[in-house]
């Protein structure tokens, strides 16, 4: 598969984890300095975290959004608002982040994994039609790398059974499906501004929501469950200060400003390496549901090993001589595999919830979930951001090609 042409890297991509692949700048500094020239840093007594709240909230045409600290932290407070019992069920994704996983044991519910559709990782209603129970709580999906679920499907799955459907766009701002933005088909829609996101301060989150009785508990929980602005306030449920400071929130606001113009420019120039690698044998861009919108978080490809050989893991290796650094399989086992869930590692040695499940669900078995297994052996994930240009998306086609066609 190598050749002399991939024999040593000719072009550095730009990379979200540093200013050359963000489009942090002048403005965000501006807005910081404001901040500073205020000596108000908490959120609680400031101004930008609410302006952020604000039009992040107009732009999505939710009634209600609200900023915390982490895209953990607006899980957390989605499963929290759902508040669910000590050990009911809350069906989720195989291949999701932690970050979505923890906050469902934090409130003491069950973790039921899905399979995915082995083409795009997403969860699909008939994989999670099986795992519905009498203890089924909440349903939360993951578009996954910016590409929509079919909710169509799921929705009309949940709203048969009553059971609300949590969002997790932490990867996908402004993806739409069907004419509507992710995040405001479900309950709840759940947004991560972390250092490689769409848009970013660092560390952060924002949820939304048209409830207003799911919005009282998000804004609770968020703020340690104290009612701010209430006639008396008090501390009314066990809750977590998950709130984003005013920096952080300065920071957000001159993101949320380039955020249409980012995705635009990630849309752009992923659909001209569609382009660009269409008729190359043994690769294929991550299929588009239909009606869906992919604001390409990543770039992911579907790798046939019956024509490249050593598949995604070979593919790999043959980029990095071209200086493109990639991912196969994305993660390296589903989160089921992962100590918390196969040895219980939660509270001391309690084993807590998971005492308190139901044993069918606690059987992850390579069988029960055959589409996971294959979807993330197939899978390549490209490094992707706005800075990306012609030449960057030429250079990356082209490596492609050697490498498969070499």
């Amino acid at each position: 598969m190598t050749t002399n042409a991939l024999a040593r890297p000719t072009m550095v991509l730009p990379s979200d984890q540093d200013a050359s692949g963000r489009t942090l700048g002048p403005r965000e500094i501006e807005l910081v300095t404001e901040v500073i020239r205020t000596g108000t840093l908490t959120s609680t007594k400031g101004a930008f975290v609410s302006r952020l709240e604000s039009e992040f909230a107009q732009l999505m045409g939710a009634r209600h959004a609200y900023a915390c600290s982490s895209g953990s932290a607006a899980i957390h407070a989605a499963i929290s608002a759902i508040d669910p019992e000590p050990g009911d069920e809350i069906i989720t994704s195989s291949v999701t982040d932690m970050g979505a996983l923890a906050p469902i044991l934090y409130q003491a519910a069950i973790p039921v994994f899905a399979d995915v559709n082995p083409e795009t990782l997403n969860l699909t209603a008939e994989a999670i039609e099986p795992w519905i129970s009498p203890r089924t709580r909440a349903i939360v999906v993951t578009h996954l790398f910016g590409n929509p679920c079919d909710m169509g499907p799921i929705l009309d799955l949940a709203r048969a059974r009553s059971i609300p459907v949590i969002e997790d766009c932490a990867q996908a701002f402004l993806t739409s499906y069907r004419g509507r933005l992710a995040g405001t088909l479900g309950a709840i829609g759940c947004f991560s501004m972390q250092q490689g996101k769409h848009m970013t301060c660092g560390e952060g989150g924002l949820v939304i929501t048209d409830d207003a009785e799911l919005a009282r508990r998000l804004f609770l929980f968020i703020n340690k469950c104290w009612g701010y602005g209430d006639t008396r306030p008090d501390h009314y449920y066990l809750a977590l200060n998950s709130r984003l400071s005013e920096i952080q929130g300065a920071v957000a606001l001159g993101q949320l400003e380039k955020l249409s113009d980012c995705v635009e420019r990630r849309r752009t120039h992923a659909e001209r390496l569609t382009a660009e690698l269409r008729g190359i044998r043994g690769i294929r861009p991550f299929p588009i549901v239909e009606g869906g919108e992919h604001v390409y978080w990543k770039y992911c490809l579907l790798v046939d090993r019956d024509v490249v050989p050593d598949g995604a893991v070979g593919l790999a290796r043959a980029l990095a001589l071209k200086g493109i650094s990639s991912a196969p399989r994305y993660i390296q086992k589903p989160a089921f595999m992962c100590e918390i869930f196969q040895k219980r590692r939660t509270f001391g040695k309690s084993e807590f919830p998971f005492t308190l499940a139901r044993p069918e669900v606690l059987q992850y078995d390579r069988e029960h979930y055959p589409k996971t297994f294959e979807g993330l052996e197939q899978t390549l994930v490209l490094p992707w951001n706005e800075n990306y240009t012609t030449e960057h998306v030429e250079h990356i086609a082209s490596a492609l090609r050697e490498a498969v066609e070499g």
